[in-house]
């Protein structure tokens, strides 16, 4: 409901070719601007005339505080990971927060501090800011809506309309683990082996994956330019995310359902709860198409760094069935992966 919202709406009033890719961050160019940007992962941004990667994103989670994570470092990994879907080195964050009034000071207290610790390990600067206050019962204790600025490396160029046929599917790890914390706190539900959020900043393990290929020669389809597509699989899980790339490139997608990591607590949860897991918002994951050839680097990149150490091939994108995604199931049938048409687990970021 919200993609058709998006589409039937937004896009409607709002509709212009930056915003019309419906990417992660939006990617612009700026003329006549030279910049120094030092001290931060990943290759050397470009100086002069840069392309300058933009995103905004408000978040609603309830609870706000929850095993492996709260608001206010959910805030900055989200905006910083929307960033370097783009291939964006991440440099500034904006945060705006309305609060409840009657919400504790140390529970704001702790969040800002969560926010502050986590922009520091994504080596990102908060520069700007508003505050609000609503009457008691107007919101959920505290909402927060950050925006983000990032700077786009020479020769990077990723979209979801950019997934060739022949692409490898590569998935930085396993997922379902953010929903279902997330899940597992809101209704109280405890299980043998506890949950916890995969919330994480992806930056630097997109800059190790786009360093591992820079040495190569740049041509298209190869070096930097192997890498087509980075999508950071939240809202709708997986299955949604490839359905939209899928749509987007007018290619079709067939994953392995083997292939795709799934930590065993997950898995139950989601079995107990009936819920999908390939449907369940993910944090601190990534997805990413590739031509062929530039499979094992990055494969090789992103299983020595922390958050890719279970990174796996899960599929190929192909010609045929374009716009749709197909799943092969551990018995060797196969099934349609639609997008998602009704929210699991509402208010999960």
């Amino acid at each position: 409901m919200s993609h058709e919202l998006v589409q039937r709406l937004f896009l409607r009033y709002f509709d212009n070719p930056i915003l019309a890719r419906l990417d992660d961050a939006a990617v612009v160019g700026v003329s006549g601007v030279e910049f120094q940007v030092s001290g931060l992962p990943g290759p050397k941004p470009e100086t002069r005339n840069p392309k300058l990667a933009f995103t905004t994103d408000s978040y609603v989670v309830s609870p706000i505080f929850f095993p492996g994570g709260d608001i206010g470092k959910l805030a900055v990994c989200g905006t910083v990971n929307d960033l370097a879907m783009s291939g964006a080195t991440p440099l500034y964050l904006s945060a705006g927060f309305i609060l409840e009034e009657g919400l504790p000071l140390e529970e704001l207290e702790r969040v800002v501090a969560s926010m502050a610790a986590a922009a520091e390990a994504a080596s990102v600067h908060i520069v700007a800011g508003d505050t609000k206050v609503v009457d008691r019962g107007k919101a959920d204790k505290l909402f927060i809506n950050t925006a983000g600025v990032g700077v786009v490396p020479a020769g990077v160029e990723l979209g979801s309309d950019r997934a060739q046929p022949g692409d490898v599917i590569i998935l930085s790890g396993t997922i379902g683990d953010h929903g279902m914390t997330i899940m597992s706190q809101r209704e109280g539900l405890r299980f043998s082996s506890p949950l916890q959020s995969d919330c994480a900043p992806l930056h630097s393990l997109v800059a190790a994956m786009l360093d591992t290929l820079t040495p190569l020669p740049l041509g298209e389809g190869k070096g930097v330019r192997a890498l087509h597509c980075l999508r950071d699989p939240t809202r709708g899980g997986l299955a949604t995310t490839l359905n939209e790339v899928a749509i987007k490139s007018g290619v079709g997608i067939e994953i392995d359902e083997k292939a795709i990591p799934v930590r065993q607590a997950v898995r139950a949860a989601c079995e107990l709860l009936g819920l999908d897991p390939l449907y369940v918002a993910n944090e601190g994951k990534l997805v990413a198409f590739a031509a062929p050839e530039a499979a094992d680097a990055l494969l090789a990149a992103m299983h020595a760094h922390e958050h890719g150490r279970e990174a796996a091939i899960i599929g190929r994108v192909t010609a045929e069935h374009t716009g749709r995604v197909v799943l092969r199931t551990p018995l060797g049938a196969r099934r349609i992966l639609d997008m998602l048409v009704s929210e699991q687990l509402p208010r999960i970021c």
